[in-house]
């Protein structure tokens, strides 16, 4: 069987199992649409109780109990002994915090509840009232009223606001709510109101207790933030542990962006970036005075978590709190104008220039060479010739003539600096030459050249006889105008 006909028999066995019947659903997803369809039911129910359950839970009863009960023993109850986390009334603080997230919830459902119900009655109210507990209060008062001149709107909604409620009360085409649907509303509205209580009632509770557990922290970033990061970290003694860097991102979520702009979010950013002292800066700033509380926030958790006896109350906190305004305050400040600098006087003494061996190379590499200051120079009284016919006066000067470095358009500088100087040793040396009889060192070897020392030049080669030699056969050939006879051999 070959590897075609295999293909095309598993081609056949696919196709047949795609004809065959559809396998039945399982029993578990029959009972997860049971379940969503129950929760819509819920959704749609006419009584609140039946969605929001916070309010009789037995976890915000038994908080707001202990709050009394710790309130109540402020007085007669004694410091903080040992580790923090051991300490009952800590563990009820960091509870208390994390309940004040699911209150918030909590009134959102509960006011969604209510514009659902009470858009019967006035459905514009939603618009012009945006914030929840604002909406509670003016549902509360208004019930089936819609003459806004017989009520008093002045404690709950701006003047404005109430002006443009009572012209669009007057003309709103709502219908007028029975009693059931009316006594549903305001329960509604008193549950939004009551859970509003004990969210501020866990607020002052955690805010007073957080001075007194730890004092130092809580003065720098707040008591509510304070509690968030303490029951992030798990507690005091953890977080002293932890660098600044990790406390600065305590709290943070990574969101997803189901496909819209990253533009508007801000990643890494924890419970100390939403902080007070963060976000009374520029949003330019937030950032860099986020990392700065971190650092102080992380000192102040370590001063906390010792208890020691001799730092009392929050005195570390309020310099560190200090330090970081007078550093934020130094950040805002613009920069310095930019001061034209005045021009030197014209008689003024000039400033030394850099020397050294650096800028002595770099001043003869660019200096003018010896052939360039040839050409510049002309001799006085002297004709010169123009090197181009169609320009006048444009001519070499002394460069090609006798005496000068013909031909050579870049000469080889000499050290200025060295040039002609002899030590004294060298002085002395060549002064007794001098006297034994010259400078030669070497004698003149077969008759032609001889080696002699300067001080300038040093070994010199001096081919004084070979020149004469060569002008004596010049002079005895080529002295007369006609040819001498030469004897044949």
């Amino acid at each position: 069987m070959s590897l075609a006909d295999e293909l095309l028999a598993d081609l056949e066995e696919i196709d047949d199992g795609d004809n065959g019947a559809m396998e039945p659903i399982p029993e578990e997803d029959e009972g997860e649409e049971e379940e969503q369809d129950l929760d819509t039911e819920d959704l749609k129910h006419d009584n609140i109780h039946a969605i929001a359950k916070l309010s009789e839970s037995e976890e915000l009863t038994g908080v707001l109990a202990s709050i009394d009960k710790y309130t109540a023993e402020r007085e007669t109850r004694s410091a903080v002994s040992g580790p923090v986390e051991e300490d009952p009334e800590y563990k009820l603080i960091v509870e208390a915090n994390n309940l004040t997230l699911e209150v918030d919830n909590e009134i959102g459902i509960i006011h969604k509840f209510l514009r659902d119900k009470y858009g019967k009655r006035f459905p514009e109210l939603e618009q012009l009232v945006l914030h929840p507990l604002d909406y509670f209060r003016t549902v509360k008062t208004m019930q089936n009223q819609m003459d806004c001149t017989q009520l008093n709107l002045t404690e709950i909604l701006a003047p404005a606001t109430i002006m443009i409620v009572s012209v669009t009360a007057s003309t709103t085409q709502g219908k007028t709510l029975d009693e059931e649907e009316l006594a549903r509303v305001l329960e509604a509205a008193d549950m939004g109101l009551a859970l509003n209580d004990a969210k501020n009632k866990i607020f002052d509770y955690v805010e007073s207790r957080m001075y007194f557990l730890s004092p130092n922290l809580t003065h720098i970033c707040g008591a509510n933030t304070a509690a968030k990061m303490m029951g992030a970290a798990g507690g005091l003694t953890t977080l002293s542990s932890m660098p600044a860097c990790n406390i600065l991102l305590l709290g943070a979520q990574k969101r997803a962006l189901a496909g819209f702009s990253a533009a508007a979010m801000l990643p890494n950013t924890g419970f100390l970036f939403y902080c007070d002292i963060v976000q009374s800066q520029p949003p330019e700033l937030r950032r860099k005075a986020a990392r700065l509380v971190a650092g102080k926030c992380a000192l102040a958790a370590r001063v906390d978590s010792y208890h020691d006896g001799n730092v009392t109350g929050a005195t570390v906190g309020i310099t560190m709190r200090k330090d970081i305004e007078k550093k934020l305050e130094k950040a805002l400040e613009p920069p310095p104008a930019k001061v034209s600098k005045a021009l030197p006087k014209p008689d003024g003494e000039h400033k030394k220039k850099r020397g050294g061996k650096r800028v002595r190379k770099m001043k003869e590499r660019y200096s003018m060479s010896e052939a360039r200051k040839a050409s510049n120079r002309v001799g006085f009284g002297e004709l010169g010739e123009d090197i181009y016919q169609t320009e006048m006066g444009f001519s070499l000067g002394s460069l090609g003539k006798e005496g000068s470095h013909g031909g050579h358009f870049r000469v080889q500088e000499s050290n200025k600096r060295k040039a002609g100087t002899i030590t004294k040793k060298m002085a002395k040396r060549l002064a007794q030459r001098q006297n034994r009889g010259g400078l030669t060192t070497v004698g003149p070897t077969s008759g032609t050249a001889s080696v002699a020392f300067t001080p300038v030049q040093g070994l010199e080669i001096n081919r004084s006889d070979a020149r004469k030699k060569v002008a004596e056969a010049n002079k005895k050939y080529f002295g007369n105008k006609s040819f001498q006879s030469v004897k044949q051999t």
